[in-house]
């Protein structure tokens, strides 16, 4: 490429002058001052020199003529900003548009164009500071440029112009350099083009020149840049005042995710039902932990309170399948209570079987939570929430770099969060510290550095017997208030995570993760349990739980070790990933049984003295796994993608009794995980996905016989479409599934008195299910979901549970948060927010004995964001509707009534 680069004639004189700038709107203004360096007249013809004089006089004219329009229609324009406060001049030969990835704002270009443009090639050449993305064309000063920020995506449409390379196919390329993960450039429609560039940490900064020998340039440099460049004195010039439009960090449609292949990958090539649930979705609706971050993506609280811990049903399965940046966190998400949000950037939901990558779990589905990732300009976020039941939460996130040339980075994220409950003596205080730095040791190598604290101390919360909830009770109803657990019941939990992320690119095409955590945490429980409500419908029988000898241990480490590399064989692209994990639980605790009295449901008495043990565990459980894995992403044809994937696992399961040895066992198991997909795109905004996969998970004990159980598999086949619409604004995926269980335990027919099991049994879900994402219009965004799931018993020892229900499965359930931002006018910066959120009759437990009626949730949101301040109004459950959660016959969780909250929040 020619190293002299012109200013973009066409672009220049049609930039519109407004900024966007302010967090979560989608319109916020900020002026950008450019300046021309003085053309040399001797070293450019008469004729040339004049043109330039021509376009600085024209531009300077055009911005005055903006910005006294913008004044009659009392548009917001910062004053122009001084020549000494610009970073970076503009020479004669070149303008800078930088895309900013911390105020997440994109340069438009405006400029109304009637001819389409052919693009007839594409070129990538190496710079300095990334790379530069050529689109070869005569006709560049005709092309008009709209850019957005998505996530780690720059996205930019181009109307009016046609990509129409020699082989007829669009133009891709992976990891052309570090930091920058794809670059695509493909018709999005007859008469527009798209490019998108996806960064690997953050979205990358880009540049706009116009080359007259070669077409329209991208400069693009990745999000993390360890080249310091200079920054020379700027020569005294006339400023020219732009209004840049850009869009804010409002948008929920995320393109890529990681958790079903390990590598950053397009939605719409993933061969498996996967939806992003986006921090903006979830702050929107003021979520103070992960239900109500993921009720709008159709994932169901399962079988208790959500103080409690984090247990999810998807495709009619519970699972506590969770995942930390990637690595298995199965114990920080159901012992140490709820998982925070403040250190959350995205939660992931890939539903169906997932263990070809991570290895033994529930077949439901796994969640991933990404947490947030240092920045390379400095950042301060702070915010403080108050509502019902003195509810109140402060946060602090702050971010930048630690040195000069921006390669040493940090974050942190402090929050504390507090709140009683409609419940009686509930109360609740949850503590949050989590810093991250992040090294850039070489333009090839990076390691992150994360650890996070937690800890929650709190009176328990329990259910409720369904005889006076749910169903009927002669003596009226139960109280949803009463809690059954005694004055001096706790639940106190802490929680020390530390782990690394290590990157390191041996090239273009061949890269090396290496990731490890480790979770200490420790618990305490002083708590009871209920038993079936006595034949008056009113006595309940406890018996007190207690942790002794000081808090139990639940530690768990996790090492993930991986390789990816792109090549070519018989003509055929490949992305390889292949590795091994290694995956370790440690639990120890001593616990007691004793009596306590019993209590009145309708007229409670508490502060019953605690009464003799009546028994006694005090073990140590170790789980180990040791996983080999392998995938391939095979690009058939342009459109046609093939994914093949298998793992084996070594697992064994010890335990340790410390009061009766007798009962010490070790139980070793293994199993392969096959995986198999095909992605078909007849057109480029719609796949056609067809997949097969499977999951295991380990059984522990024996038969009656004393032979040992084998792990259950979970067997899935899924086929759906996908489709981006509104020029990639919206996203959606239709998937219908068979999911089944087998080699499921249940009681042996012929010993009923005693406990043990035979593996006979089996469940099975089918189901469809419906997800759409993005932005409809400008401002209005909409993140909805519908499922039906037919779960059921196929297999069972007792025979009359075979055509049973899962439990708290229902038929139908659907959701759908929706957001509207004004961005003009004198309303810019106001919004509001809508939730519905439906569930339907579930059965109460897997003998079908009960059910929980249906119900339909309604929330809503009222807030105002302008320049830094934010303020929001949240009200959830509008209408008090009545709904809960079931375990048990004699346990029912009632969830919370109408409830209020407001934020104000300060984010520069």
């Amino acid at each position: 490429m020619s190293n002299h680069r012109g200013v973009c004639n066409g672009c220049l004189l049609s930039l519109v002058a407004s900024v966007s700038v302010g967090f979560g709107s989608n319109l916020v203004k900020q002026e950008l001052t450019l300046a021309q360096s003085p053309v040399n007249k001797e070293a450019m013809p008469a004729a040339g020199y004049a043109y330039a004089s021509i376009v600085r006089k024209t531009s300077v004219q055009s911005a005055l003529v903006t910005k006294s329009k913008a004044k009659r229609e009392q548009t917001l324009i910062s004053e122009v900003r001084q020549l000494n406060s610009i970073e970076r001049p503009l020479s004669g030969t070149s303008y800078v548009l930088k895309a900013n990835r911390v105020k997440n704002f994109i340069v438009q270009i405006s400029q109304a164009t009637t001819d389409v443009v052919s693009v007839t090639d594409v070129k990538v050449n190496n710079t300095d500071k990334g790379i530069d993305l050529i689109l070869v064309t005569p006709n560049s000063d005709k092309l008009s440029v709209s850019g957005k920020t998505e996530g780690n995506s720059y996205i930019a449409n181009i109307p009016n112009a046609q990509l129409q390379l020699a082989n007829g196919e669009s133009f891709q390329q992976s990891k052309p350099v570090a930091g920058i993960e794809r670059i695509t450039v493909a018709n999005a429609d007859a008469n527009t083009l798209r490019v998108t560039v996806v960064g690997e940490k953050g979205a990358p900064a880009v540049e706009l020149f116009d080359s007259q020998s070669e077409g329209l340039v991208f400069g693009v440099t990745p999000a993390v840049s360890t080249v310091q460049q200079p920054t020379p004195t700027p020569k005294q010039q006339p400023p020219i005042e732009l209004q840049v439009i850009g869009e804010a960090e409002g948008s929920y449609n995320v393109p890529d995710a990681t958790t079903a292949t390990k590598t950053p990958t397009p939605l719409r090539d993933i061969p498996q039902s996967i939806q992003v649930v986006p921090r903006q979705s979830w702050e929107a609706q003021g979520a103070v932990n992960a239900i109500d971050a993921l009720r709008s993506v159709g994932v169901i609280q399962a079988f208790n309170s959500p103080s409690n811990g984090d247990v999810f049903t998807i495709r009619g399965f519970q699972t506590t399948n969770i995942l930390h940046n990637g690595l298995k966190d199965y114990v920080g998400g159901a012992t140490t209570g709820q998982t925070q949000l403040n250190d959350i950037e995205q939660i992931e939901v890939l539903r169906g079987p997932a263990s070809v990558l991570y290895g033994q779990g529930n077949p439901g589905g796994t969640i991933n939570f990404i947490t947030k990732q240092p920045l390379s300009e400095p950042y301060f976020a702070a915010s403080m929430t108050v509502g019902s039941y003195s509810l109140y939460q402060p946060t602090l996130d702050i971010s930048g770099p630690l040195n000069s040339d921006k390669t040493l980075l940090y974050r942190l994220n402090v929050s504390y969060f507090n709140t009683e409950s409609f419940v009686d003596f509930f109360n609740s205080q949850r503590y949050l510290i989590a810093p991250v730095v992040s090294w850039q040791i070489d333009p090839n190598t990076k390691v992150t550095f994360e650890t996070e604290f937690r800890y929650q101390h709190q009176f328990p919360r329990t259910g409720l017997p369904a005889v006076g909830t749910v169903l009927s009770n002669p003596n009226g109803k139960i109280p949803l208030s009463l809690n059954t657990l005694d004055v001096n019941a706790k639940n106190d939990t802490s929680s020390v995570l530390l782990g690394y992320n290590f990157e390191h690119r041996f090239n273009d095409n061949w890269y090396w993760v290496n990731a490890f955590k480790v979770r200490f945490v420790g618990f305490l429980r002083d708590s009871a349990n209920s038993v079936p409500i006595l034949l008056n419908d009113r006595t309940l029988r406890r018996s007190e739980q207690t942790d002794i000898g000081g808090p139990g241990v639940d530690n768990e480490y996790a090492l993930d070790n991986h390789v990816t590399g792109k090549f070519k064989i018989g003509g055929l692209q490949n992305e390889l990933v292949a590795g091994f994990d290694l995956y370790r639980e440690l639990n120890i605790f001593n616990r007691t049984m004793s009596q306590i009295g019993s209590i009145d449901v309708f007229n409670p008495v508490y502060g019953q003295p605690i009464g003799a043990v009546t028994s006694r565990l005090n073990q140590k459980t170790i789980n180990d796994d040791i996983g080999l894995y392998v995938q391939d992403l095979v690009t058939l044809a342009p459109n046609l993608k093939l994914v093949l994937g298998g793992r084996g696992d070594f697992v064994q399961s010890s335990v340790t009794n410390f009061i009766n040895s007798s009962l010490n066992n070790t139980q070793p198991d293994q199993a392969f995980s096959p995986r198999v997909g095909l992605v078909y795109q007849p057109i480029q905004p719609i796949s056609l996905y067809a997949s097969y996969s499977q999951s295991f998970s380990q059984n522990i004990g024996t038969t009656f016989g004393g032979s040992l159980f084998k792990p259950s598999t979970g067997t899935q086949y899924e086929v759906g479409v996908k489709g981006d619409f509104l020029s990639g604004r919206l996203s959606s995926t239709l998937a219908l599934y068979q999911l089944t269980l087998s080699n499921v335990l249940t009681p042996d027919p012929n010993r009923p008195t005693t406990t043990f099991q035979i593996q006979t049994g089996e469940q099975r879900s089918r189901g469809i299910e419906l997800n759409v994402t993005g932005e409809i219009l400008p401002g209005w965004n909409v993140i909805a979901s519908y499922a039906y799931t037919d779960a059921q018993v196929t297999k069972d020892s007792n025979l009359s549970t075979i055509g049973n229900r899962l439990p708290n499965v229902p038929f139908n359930s659907a959701s759908l948060w929706t957001t509207y931002t004004f961005s003009k006018s004198s309303l810019q910066g106001l919004g509001f927010g809508l939730g519905l959120f439906y569930v339907g009759q579930r059965q109460g437990d897997l003998n079908n004995a009960f059910s929980v009626p249906s119900y339909l949730r309604t929330d809503a949101a009222v807030y105002y964001q302008r320049d830094h301040l934010g303020i929001a109004l949240n009200f959830k459950n509008l209408f008090n509707v009545q709904y809960f959660t079931p375990r048990t016959i004699q346990l029912v969780y009632p969830e919370d009534p109408f409830t209020v909250q407001g934020t104000v929040s300060w984010k520069f």
